[in-house]
């Protein structure tokens, strides 16, 4: 079952005045905006206003799917305290609008929750901008979004960000990032090694069709640090299993408070290594959780370059690194797990938790290698693009799998939990 947050907001200038409302529906599992309204409708009071806003964002949701959950975050005490059924209704003009809300999804599907002003500032300026068209005699209408210039070095994962985003906004294919890492280690040789490539545009697998079901969306959460990842040392299954560093445990609190407040994780999978276990443990238990291990999300073995540095490992097996780099068939030195191993051990874990979790949200906490290849595999993406994606300690990512085979990335590589 998917699960949308609807935030909505209304105002009047003058109370009664010149009013209007905003509402904004969101992906709960990845935070991407899915639908906005907002209108201008005259004199009204500001209650009237921000029960309009419900309304509409509401309404935006069960367009989107009728058979979702969804929860309302408003800053309006009275409107959120009425309609959870602990103040009574007593103004009239009220009463038909809080009636026509509860009719739009199924009682039990919508919840609601008081936020603070300064957490609801995308439906207040959509109200805003509805009641200045109004004042100019206009009907609202969305504003192009901004496009962030780009910045740093080639290759740097904010330039890139801003770069795809550049040319979406222009409806033009995308050039591929530079090459990253794929394990702890994060050589700038392996970025040398590779061949930039463009990337080419395809039809869109997604489909709308109702008698898909809800999706299984998998919320990929990489492990926090421990003491090899800032040191960049390959750490795979195969080598010394290190616990979570301080850091590491810090960045695990940071993601479960970001978790529980968008509140959509209905379990949690782990890989069995001690780093995963542990930023699991500390996930679920603030999320009321508990934690299931599956081997089938462990980390790829290193073999013989179990912490090492990335060049380390080159100045002692130059020839197997140079075939790892450029074949996924190809085996660390010493008997260690190819990329194609661990894709058909990805591909299979994928399938089972797909169909065990089939309309639910589940959080993944595991490794780079896991996390890039179930990427890959959505996004029918070649072995090589593995070098091409950077994975930061604790980020989030997200894949959707339909019941059609078809798979939504979401999210890739959100840190943003981690900023103050």
């Amino acid at each position: 079952m998917r699960e949308f947050v609807v935030e909505a907001d209304g105002g009047s200038r003058g109370n009664p005045g010149p009013a209007g409302y905003g509402a904004a529906v969101s992906d709960a599992a990845t935070g991407e905006t899915l639908a906005e309204a907002a209108e201008f409708i005259g004199v009204a009071t500001n209650n009237v206003a921000e029960y309009r806003g419900l309304l509409a964002g509401l309404r935006a949701a069960h367009a989107l799917d009728p058979e979702a959950r969804v929860a309302v975050r408003m800053d309006s005490k009275l409107v959120v305290e009425q309609m959870s059924g602990r103040w009574k209704i007593k103004h009239p003009d009220m009463k038909p609008l809080a009636a026509e809300a509860r009719g739009i999804f199924p009682p039990g599907r919508v919840t609601y929750e008081w936020i603070p002003r300064e957490r609801n500032k995308h439906a207040d300026r959509l109200a805003n901008e509805a009641m200045d068209a109004g004042a100019k005699g206009e009907a609202w209408t969305p504003r192009a979004p901004a496009v962030p210039e780009p910045e740093g070095p080639p290759g740097d994962a904010r330039a890139g960000a801003a770069a795809a985003r550049a040319a979406l906004a222009r409806g033009r294919a995308v050039p591929a990032s530079e090459p990253v890492e794929s394990a702890e280690a994060a050589p700038s040789d392996a970025r040398a090694a590779r061949t930039v490539a463009s990337a080419t545009t395809s039809s869109p697998g997604w489909s709308a069709a109702p008698d898909l079901g809800a999706p299984a969306t998998f919320v990929l959460l990489r492990h926090g640090e421990t003491p090899l990842t800032p040191q960049k040392r390959f750490s795979g299954s195969g080598g010394s299993d290190p616990a979570l560093s301080g850091t590491g445990r810090e960045q695990a609190r940071l993601v479960a408070g970001a978790l529980a407040r968008r509140g959509t994780v209905q379990a949690v999978v782990a890989s069995p290594l001690a780093r995963t276990r542990e930023t699991a443990g500390i996930v679920a238990a603030r999320l009321g959780l508990d934690v299931r291990v599956d081997d089938g999300l462990r980390e790829t073995d290193f073999g013989a370059w179990e912490g090492l540095t990335f060049g380390e490992a080159r100045e002692r097996y130059p020839d197997d690194l140079t075939a790892w780099l450029g074949d996924p068939e190809a085996r660390p030195t010493g008997g260690g797990e190819s990329f194609a191993q661990t894709a058909e051990r990805i591909e299979e874990t994928r399938a089972r938790l797909v169909t065990e979790y089939a309309g639910r949200t589940v959080l993944l906490v595991t490794h780079v290698t896991p996390i890039k290849t179930l990427l890959r595999l959505a996004l029918g993406a070649p072995p090589e693009s593995l070098f091409r994606m950077e994975l930061s300690a604790a980020s989030l990512s997200a894949v959707a799998y339909y019941a059609d085979g078809n798979a939504s990335v979401r999210l890739f590589n959100d840190t943003s939990h981690l900023r103050p």
